[in-house]
């Protein structure tokens, strides 16, 4: 395996306000042969305050021992939730398959299918993608004429809705407290289904504790009426944040914590009384949930009951095969 690191915005093009020196940036696990394979971009949730690794490199060592090659971005996130993200998650996604297929010859992915597999509220980020895709134009000309059309998306738990069964963290993270109600219109996923929209492999547990299943009941039934292929999967059980749900997730292996570098920079700027716009209340939130700043993240003790492995860790294979037929 060959792994790479590059930044996906050049300088001078990408400037929220709250990155304390934080760029968008890929890691990718590339088979070192010349094969010409399949592509994942995988996108970690964690409700636009931070990337998760647990759904970073866990995700991308299972499609990458599928045969693909595959990338994790780690996009624009705000644990202050201070300034509100609006367009730039979609920007960095948008920017970041550009980016792949610019180098498809490189990442031995020409010709092939460019796939992108968000969880929880990085779906939202996918989400976002699959239906707006058409109106990210790129501020860089090297991208004029690379499509960001995803070829198939996964929505893993997803944020869907800005609606009654919304995640409403997610969303005032994303638009602030006050938000346009044109905005919340455009970032309700499901409204915006058309039949352009790629192909989506969906899935979730009836019981999620976090983010509500009529998500992804609301964004199957859009993609229905519109015609989109799509294959949705609810499991009876499980709680939120389940990742691949095998068994170094049981074990509480969650994989590199490179997804943090935008997190600690922030928390390292409250502290150091640097921040941007941060409310007082927020900041001594921060405080005291990181009071030692950048910590290794200790394994976790049974997240999840072992015999879950049974029905939702198939959702990968499910998928696979889903994949194959597109």
């Amino acid at each position: 395996m060959k792994t790479i690191n590059e930044t996906i915005w050049q300088d001078g093009e990408y400037n929220y306000r709250a990155a304390y020196g934080f760029v968008p940036s890929i890691r990718g696990y590339i088979h070192d042969d010349e094969e010409l394979r399949d592509c994942m971009v995988v996108i970690p949730g964690g409700g636009y305050c931070m990337c998760v690794p647990h759904e970073g490199e866990l995700p991308a060592k299972v499609f990458f021992e599928q045969g693909m090659n595959v990338f994790v971005l780690t996009y624009t996130t705000d644990i202050t939730m201070s300034v509100p993200l609006k367009m730039q998650p979609l920007n960095d996604i948008s920017r970041a398959v550009r980016f792949v297929r610019k180098r498809a010859d490189e990442y031995k992915i020409a010709g092939k299918k460019l796939f992108i597999c968000g969880f929880s509220a990085g779906s939202h980020v996918c989400g976002s993608l699959a239906v707006h895709y058409d109106d990210v134009k790129d501020v860089n000309p090297e991208y004029a004429g690379i499509s960001n059309r995803p070829d198939g998306a996964i929505l893993s738990y997803p944020v869907i809705t800005t609606g009654d069964h919304t995640h409403i963290y997610s969303i005032q993270t994303l638009l602030g407290k006050n938000p346009d109600p044109d905005e919340l219109e455009y970032f309700s996923i499901e409204k915006n289904v058309t039949p352009d929209t790629p192909p989506c492999f969906i899935w979730q547990t009836a019981t999620d504790d976090l983010v509500p299943v009529e998500n992804s009941y609301l964004i199957a039934e859009a993609m229905r009426k519109a015609g989109v292929n799509y294959a949705h999967y609810v499991f009876p059980t499980g709680i939120h944040g389940l990742s691949v749900a095998n068994e170094e997730m049981i074990n509480g292996w969650s994989g590199e914590e490179y997804t943090f570098d935008q997190l600690w920079r922030a928390v390292a700027a409250v502290k150091n009384g640097e921040s941007i716009d941060v409310s007082q209340e927020r900041i001594e939130e921060l405080k005291a949930q990181f009071p030692d700043g950048p910590t290794k993240q200790e394994p976790m003790e049974n997240p999840f009951d072992k015999t879950l492995i049974e029905d939702v860790g198939c959702w990968p294979e499910l998928a696979r095969v889903w994949m194959s037929r597109l």
